[in-house]
């Protein structure tokens, strides 16, 4: 179900977009400025590959390609002269309610929603106050500060309040579910009581009847009359077999209550031989039965993945609240902030949902490197390789948007495609290795080697322990190769240089611990159904995460603001994203232990087996 989310936000990857080497090379004497033009438009960058980086920011040079930054919120709050007006305490009152809302909050009553806390509803109209709350110091901060961000695209506010609609609508969809599930309550026959009306109303729960044992199933029960005189004429036998063998009278007792249950109300017919008519019945009750129940599954699934969509649009949020506070991407800058941001968040995200696989989460699914409880889960490397597929199947053909019929490709579409189609490829291939049926096809190939009349032991045809896993590199591949790119890739000044290679190499370490767990696994497979949590994930995980929050911190304007500041450290940045990723795992800790602690007061506790 969480991973369905990842499925729909995989619609939101952007090209893993690498700025452009340049395909300038040392320009003659005799060449005019009209050619060496028209080779920087053709490469579809200004930066020279050829020539070393640079130690000092050339002003002259950014002016000539983007337009002069302009004074932002941050600037007037933090920077100016004192003549302004300063209000930055409720900016950072709208920015911590939004956060404990979003981030807090929203966790907290979903997970308590998936264990169905009577709780829930409560939190939920806490996230809401504080929504409330956070928006409207946002409004005052508005309207007493002036607009320091005209630009068409600025959104952050419209998105915002789509994003409380769509939590609106889903709880909305909450409270209709919790009317109809009233009305069904009343207009039922069931005994009435608080306890029934708190389970079955609030709770969402079924009513359960005490269990009993098989021998006594149907004999608590007023019996049918045509069963009156068998059992009358037989009662003493029946006794005498009942001492004798407690199974057959197990068996027969529940023939009994299982006749009862489903002909009782047809027994006269059942009688003279028209059986056909119950079972009729009985086989469209069921059909029916099955598909509410189908629909109520699609529905429940639907409305667990939207709120789940809400803490990642949170998080967009956030990003894009940074982003208009401080005055950035914008005018030719937006291309390239929109890649950072939106790749390096996906990368951030999905370090974080492959430490909750660490911990345990997804282990029902069989995600949480264990082995799977049922044959029927798709893997996760097998949504993984869909993800990236779906990235590349979509990219191939979107880099060539606003370019001209005719137009010859340029290095930077000829790099991205590239990029789009190993993508596209790798994901197939993964995916492939991933079917169940493709993997029966290429064993049948064994079979089909051997001879009619050849003698094969039973064990020769045994499963390997190799197959209660998933052993798929192609997802780490594809990452580890985009990072190696990075990792080398050219730019105008040292900084960014060391930058890039920073968060690249972080995605190569990835790639490289989820290897090293393939092969420990490879060689000792998970033989239980608990998560089996290998070290080298918890370490890959911090590394994807901490890469990707490196690759937003790696945006020319933001590089741009650390050497004009003196900030151009790679130790500074590297700290900083490390201790914001601990902060991160420390909550993602916080929200899987918290499940599972509501789990364990919720559900019957099961002790296994210490393997000493």
């Amino acid at each position: 179900m969480h991973i369905r989310c990842s499925a729909v936000l995989s619609f939101l990857l952007a090209p893993l977009c690498f700025l452009a080497f340049q395909q300038v090379s040392a320009s003659p004497p005799a060449l005019d400025n009209t050619s060496s033009h028209l080779i920087s438009a053709r490469d579809g960058g200004h930066h020279n590959h050829h020539a070393a980086p640079l130690l000092q920011l050339n002003e002259t040079e950014i002016i000539m390609h983007h337009a002069p930054t302009p004074p932002s919120y941050y600037t007037i709050d933090w920077e100016g002269d004192g003549s302004e007006k300063r209000h930055p305490g409720l900016l950072i009152s709208h920015a911590v309610l939004m956060s404990l809302a979003f981030f807090l909050l929203l966790p907290v009553g979903i997970v308590m929603r998936s264990v169905k806390q009577a709780g829930h509803g409560a939190v939920m109209v806490a996230f809401y106050a504080l929504c409330a709350l956070g928006c409207s110091a946002s409004a005052l901060y508005t309207k007493l500060t002036p607009n320091m961000y005209v630009v068409d695209c600025a959104a952050h506010g419209r998105h915002g309040y789509i994003v409380l609609l769509f939590a609106v609508l889903v709880s909305a969809l909450d409270i209709l579910a919790a009317i109809g599930r009233m009305v069904t309550y009343f207009r039922s026959q069931e005994k009435k009581s608080l306890g029934s009306f708190w389970e079955i109303v609030i709770l969402n729960k079924e009513v359960e009847h005490g269990h009993q044992d098989p021998e006594f199933m149907g004999l608590i029960v007023e019996e049918p009359e045509e069963f009156e005189g068998k059992l009358s004429r037989n009662s003493a036998d029946s006794q005498t077999h009942e001492l004798s063998d407690v199974s057959q009278t197990a068996q027969w007792a529940n023939d009994v209550h299982r006749h009862h249950r489903h002909s009782s109300t047809t027994s006269d017919r059942t009688i003279f031989g028209t059986v056909h008519s119950d079972d009729t019945l009985h086989d469209s009750t069921r059909k029916r039965l099955s598909k509410g129940s189908l629909l109520r599954r699609m529905g429940t699934s639907a409305c667990a993945v939207a709120e789940r969509v809400l803490v990642f649009a949170g998080f967009a949020q956030l990003l894009t609240g940074i982003v208009v506070y401080t005055g950035g991407c914008r005018g030719n800058y937006l291309n390239g902030c929109m890649a950072h941001l939106i790749k390096g968040g996906i990368f951030w995200s999905y370090g974080l949902v492959t430490f909750a696989r660490f911990l345990g989460s997804f282990a029902e699914l069989g995600w949480a490197w264990n082995r799977a409880p049922s044959l029927d889960c798709y893997s996760a490397e097998f949504v993984e390789s869909f993800v990236i597929f779906l990235y590349g199947v979509t990219n191939m053909w979107m880099e060539r948007f606003g370019a001209h019929a005719g137009d010859p490709f340029t290095t930077k579409q000829i790099q991205h495609i590239s990029i789009a189609v190993m993508f596209c490829f790798a994901g197939v291939v993964g995916m492939g290795i991933e079917s169940k049926r493709i993997r029966k096809w290429l064993a049948s190939s064994t079979f089909a080697s051997l001879s009619k009349h050849a003698k094969v032991p039973n064990d020769a045809v045994t499963e390997p322990p190799s197959y209660l896993g998933s052993f798929n590199p192609f997802p780490a591949l594809v990452i580890g190769v985009t990072g190696a790119a990075m990792a080398a890739h050219a730019q105008t000044y040292l900084f960014q240089v060391q930058i890039h290679a920073l968060w690249g190499n972080l995605l190569v370490a990835f790639a490289v611990l989820r290897c090293f767990t393939y092969f420990f696994l490879w060689l000792g497979p998970p033989q239980s159904i608990l998560p089996s949590r290998p070290p080298t994930e918890a370490l890959g995980s911090f590394f994807l995460a901490c890469g990707g929050l490196v690759f937003m911190f790696s945006i020319e304007e933001v590089t741009f603001a650390a050497m004009r500041r003196g900030r151009d450290d790679v130790m500074m940045f590297l700290n900083l994203s490390v201790a914001i990723t601990c902060f991160a795992c420390c909550w993602t800790l916080f929200v899987v232990g918290f499940k599972g602690w509501l789990k364990s007061r919720t559900h019957s506790v099961i002790t296994y087996r210490s393997p000493a």
